[in-house]
């Protein structure tokens, strides 16, 4: 292992965990973007393009004179809120390193710059492009979504550090519904509720009916490629304890894998929570069917000694929104875990193999090197 390599993958990671580039935080976010515009610039013979959609930003980076490059690596920068800022830091263990957003994903963001710097600098005009944006955890529509959507975004082959892992490579994504879900009633003082209609009761009981409908899968370690549904808020306006609220509101999140498509699964939570509810769609995407590149198995066996598996993914990631371009698309990733939780970690010798087999692969890919 390069000690030169692995200490600036790390110190890399290190300086992004301290950017709390969350969704709350617009000024962060636009950090972020500063320090990895700041490590480009210093590059000849790239073109920086920078974009806004919705009130998110996206930074390309292809080389000068070309509208698209032929393959690109593709990262976001925003990460999961965690309520103490303090916890925006990182420490190493046992050959891991640990803070929030190191596994999802600033350390794949910090080899995707090492190794767009590294390979523009070795080849110059090497038709390799680069993508960092910030709203992937709130669905992609305005990063990766609207770049390919509106903005032309296109190439032969992309690289999405986003899921999988070292031995695994994600060719099929389940379909992801963000749900918001109201009741309305009548308010009334807590005193006397005979004269309301209580909007959280009539919430909470239709609610109580999913369970039976999305049964939660025992963690037996094995591919769950099943329908879930998870409560993930759940509230009311009131700000006094002694008010009946008129108004609920909650969120869910649904998964779930082909033939299952958005329609059917909004026809179903339909029956299910009844005329009373309604239902407003946040996020939709319907299930993805990936076709990596089998150059990315033969180099990954080479690296490892062992054959990259094929794997189903539970999570979603901006690899739709390529798929449904024509992108042939890799979604693998270091060793990873804990992820969108504080201790949060990934691998660091991992993080080097994941760096030599992407070199190798895009020498080989486009410039027919060994």
């Amino acid at each position: 292992m390069s000690s030169e390599l692995t200490d600036r993958l790390v110190a890399l990671t290190r300086d992004l965990i301290l950017i709390p580039s969350t969704d709350s935080a617009p000024q962060e976010r636009a950090r972020a973007f500063t320090f990895f515009q700041n490590h480009l610039e210093s590059l000849s013979g790239i073109r920086l393009q920078r974009h806004e959609s919705g009130g998110y930003e996206s930074l390309v980076a292809l080389p000068a004179g070309s509208e698209h490059a032929d393959t690109l690596m593709i990262g976001h920068l925003d990460v999961i809120e965690h309520p103490d800022l303090e916890l925006y830091r990182s420490h190493i263990d046992n050959g891991r390193l640990y803070g929030p957003g190191a596994g999802d994903m600033k350390g794949a963001l910090a080899i995707m710059l090492k190794l767009f710097t590294d390979l523009h600098r070795a080849h110059p005009g090497i038709s390799l492009g680069m993508v960092v944006t910030s709203d992937e955890e709130r669905g992609g529509e305005h990063g990766v979504g609207y770049l390919v959507r509106d903005a032309g975004l296109r190439a032969a082959h992309a690289i999405v550090p986003d899921g999988g892992s070292i031995h695994d490579v994600t060719v099929e994504e389940k379909g992801i519904a963000h749900l918001r879900v109201h009741s309305r009633g009548n308010a009334a003082h807590a005193a006397r509720p005979w004269l309301a209609e209580n909007a959280a009761t009539i919430l909470v009981q239709a609610l109580s009916k999913l369970p039976s409908h999305f049964p939660v899968p025992l963690d037996t370690g094995e591919e769950h490629w099943q329908r879930t549904c998870s409560l993930t808020t759940l509230h009311t306006p009131n700000r006094t304890l002694n008010c009946i609220p008129d108004i609920a509101e909650a969120t869910l999140d649904v998964r779930f894998p082909p033939p299952d498509t958005i329609a059917d699964i909004l026809a179903h939570l339909r029956g299910i929570l009844g005329a009373g509810i309604e239902i407003e769609t946040m996020v939709a995407a319907e299930p993805t069917v990936l076709n990596p590149d089998p150059l990315w198995f033969e180099i990954t066996e080479e690296f490892t000694g062992s054959p990259a598996r094929k794997v189903r993914a539970s999570g979603g990631s901006d690899a739709r929104f390529l798929c449904q371009a024509g992108i042939q698309t890799i979604v693998a990733r270091p060793k990873v875990g804990n992820l969108h939780a504080p201790d949060e970690w990934i691998d660091i010798a991992s993080m080097v193999d994941f760096y030599q087999i992407t070199r190798t692969y895009i020498t080989r890919r486009l410039l027919d090197l060994g």
